[in-house]
């Protein structure tokens, strides 16, 4: 069963009981044993099957170790449909991010590659329609010697308690205008175009729920409306300071998160220069299938 629309009350009725019904008490549940994520026996991928389907993630603790083989997310991902990579312009030549501490331009000027706290997001919040982030492997190679934990959230869950609060404000950001990302300019020379869309949108396809939204406050511009106003003012308390339904892990060396891009936060770190934190990220325009 999908996310219930605004207006379908008897649906978000029986959705709403399911979903908080089934939701993972704590992070443990969310983990699956796996030998080899690169070829998952039916039982392992039915594990993940089961734990995306109730919270749209899973946690996958393989014994590939420290092993830096880009095949791993990869393959997983192929194994659950995921086949389409985003080519950012900051990824690698195959697609796959090197998530790691970098200096100077121009990984080094973006928050992911440096060692600071990264605030809750959805990735790919800035990218055209055409190019929507449905679904994000995170595979840790190198865990950072302190710090660096993961912080997840279903995005649905995020909904809920928007809606609970003010079925308003759930309109509110359905507008096409209702969070816009200036554009990017570099030496006077337009990179990126602004981009102005929803913060939850359904999939014209399946029907999912779908959310684009960053807790940054630089360089992010609000719709002029009270009740926009008042749905960012109420994400930004929900997710602050120990959100409601976050669970938080540190990924260490073979660990994975799988998900339909919910939201994620990432603690500040400090590494080992011998042996400085790595994680493969690849972002996909198709959600988990199977």
């Amino acid at each position: 069963m999908h996310a219930a629309r605004v207006e379908d009350s008897r649906g978000y009725a029986a959705w709403r009981e399911r979903k908080f019904a089934g939701y993972p008490k704590c992070v443990e549940d969310l983990v699956v044993e796996v030998r080899d994520a690169r070829r998952l026996s039916a039982a392992e991928r039915a594990g993940i099957l089961e734990r995306v389907q109730r919270a749209n993630m899973a946690v996958y603790a393989s014994r590939c170790g420290d092993d830096p083989d880009k095949e791993i997310p990869r393959a997983l991902g192929l194994q659950f449909g995921l086949a389409r990579l985003d080519p950012n312009w900051l990824a690698d030549d195959d697609g796959i991010s090197s998530i790691a501490v970098r200096a100077g331009a121009p990984r080094g000027e973006f928050i992911p590659y440096t060692s600071k706290a990264i605030r809750w997001h959805t990735d790919g919040y800035y990218n055209p329609p055409q190019r929507r982030i449905r679904a994000v492997i995170l595979h840790c190679v190198r865990e950072a010697a302190e710090g660096g934990e993961t912080q997840l959230l279903d995005h649905e869950l995020a909904y809920l308690q928007l809606r609970d609060a003010n079925p308003d404000w759930v309109r509110a950001l359905m507008r096409p205008d209702a969070m816009t990302v200036p554009e990017r300019t570099d030496g006077g020379e337009v990179e990126r175009a602004a981009r102005s869309g929803p913060v939850f949108s359904f999939d014209a396809g399946d029907g999912a729920l779908e959310m684009r939204y960053t807790a940054r406050t630089v360089s992010i511009q609000w719709a002029a409306d009270p009740d926009v106003a008042g749905a960012v003012g109420f994400l930004a308390q929900t997710l602050s300071g120990g959100a409601p339904f976050a669970l938080s892990l540190k990924l260490e060396a073979g660990m994975g998160v799988i998900c339909n891009n919910v939201l994620h936060a990432r603690s500040a770190f400090r590494d080992d220069p011998a042996r400085p934190r790595l994680l493969y990220r690849a972002r996909y325009y198709d959600r988990i299938r199977g």
